[in-house]
C-alpha cells in the first residue's frame, strides 16, 4: 500500500498533508547516490526543492515546507520521514516510526479506520 492509495481512498473525508523537511539524502550530507542536491541554505531553495520532489515523488498531496529552523520536523521528530494521524481535537491519534523502515502506510490506514468509527459512534450517541 502506498501514501497515494490512502489519499485515493480517504482524501475526501481526510484532510492529507506532506510536510517537506530537511532533505534526507543531500549530497553534501548523508547521500545515497540517487540524486543531485545539497542540503538548502534558504526557504527559497527549500521550497524550491521541496517542489521537485512533490513532482517526482507524485504524491498529489498538497506539501507544505518546513521553516528553516526545522521547528515541524523536531516538534515530530520526523526526519527522515514518518507518518501521523492527528484527530479532530489536535491531538496525535497514529504516530508511525521513522522511516524509511517505520513508514507503513498499511498502519495509517487502520488507525484511520479505527479513528473514523470511534467518530461514528460517538456522533450517533
Amino acid at each position: 500500500m502506498r501514501l497515494q492509495d490512502l489519499y485515493a481512498e480517504y482524501g475526501d473525508r481526510v484532510q492529507f498533508l506532506v510536510i517537506y523537511i530537511r532533505e534526507a539524502h543531500p549530497t553534501d550530507g548523508w547521500y545515497m547516490g540517487n540524486h543531485d542536491f545539497r542540503d538548502p541554505r534558504t526557504i527559497a531553495e527549500r521550497r524550491a526543492l521541496a517542489g521537485i520532489c512533490e513532482v517526482r515523488l507524485k504524491y498529489g498531496i498538497p506539501t507544505l515546507v518546513d521553516e528553516m529552523d526545522d521547528g515541524v520536523m523536531k516538534a515530530y521528530a520526523a526526519w527522515p520521514d514518518r507518518l501521523y494521524l492527528i484527530d479532530l481535537d489536535g491531538k496525535v491519534a497514529y504516530a508511525g516510526g521513522r522511516g524509511p523502515w517505520g513508514f507503513k502506510p498499511r498502519k495509517l490506514k487502520g488507525a484511520i479506520d479505527r479513528l473514523m468509527e470511534a467518530n461514528v459512534r460517538y456522533a450517533s450517541t
